[in-house]
């Protein structure tokens, strides 16, 4: 941040390539939607910018502040959009992949959509405890800082959340290709 400040342009870019596909996952496993995801990624991303002058080493984790601008910018857009349902979840990203066959692949996406539909049905908060430890791999700590919660609030979200989340999925073993095997 010290060196973006300063004007060094390959910092700008280390921290570009490192936040924002982060930023814009978090985002997306948030609000569920590809556009909105962008949008927040990149305004969330433009308040980096914005603050690096000011920012002091030490005083918090660029990555755990920058997830704290996120999920307040998803917040504040399903606050004023009014949303709670699904939205336009019928092409869920996923990565290429050549080895993968066709079937595989049909695979692969049906349960990326049947988790992401799942999330969708979750309570913002359990959704965004569950996001950042399940997904986005954060601690239980970081999560707290993030959200502004205790470290036990973030460990009975994400229990919830979990809980949720499986008797959502548990009639669907078969139809996703799982086994019980």
């Amino acid at each position: 941040m010290v060196l973006f400040a300063n004007g060094d342009p390959l910092a700008a870019r280390h921290l570009a390539q490192r936040l924002g596909p982060r930023t814009y996952s978090v985002a997306f496993r948030v609000l569920g939607d590809r556009d909105e995801a962008e949008d927040v990624a990149q305004e969330a991303m433009m308040r980096l910018w914005k603050m690096a002058p000011d920012w002091v080493p030490g005083q918090a984790q660029v990555s755990t502040w920058l997830y704290r601008v996120t999920m307040n910018l998803c917040l504040d857009r399903k606050r004023r959009d009014g949303r709670s349902g699904l939205q336009r979840l019928d092409d869920v990203p996923e990565p290429l992949d050549p080895a993968r066959t066709a079937p595989e692949q049909m695979q692969e996406d049906a349960r990326a959509d049947a988790l992401q539909r799942a999330l969708q049905s979750l309570p913002d908060r359990q959704r965004q405890a569950v996001v950042l430890r399940h997904i986005e791999e954060l601690s239980n700590p970081e999560i707290a800082g993030i959200m502004d919660i205790s470290v036990e609030a973030v460990e009975s979200l994400t229990a919830r959340g979990k809980r949720a989340l499986a008797a959502a999925l548990a009639g669907r073993r078969e139809e996703l290709g799982y086994s019980d095997d």
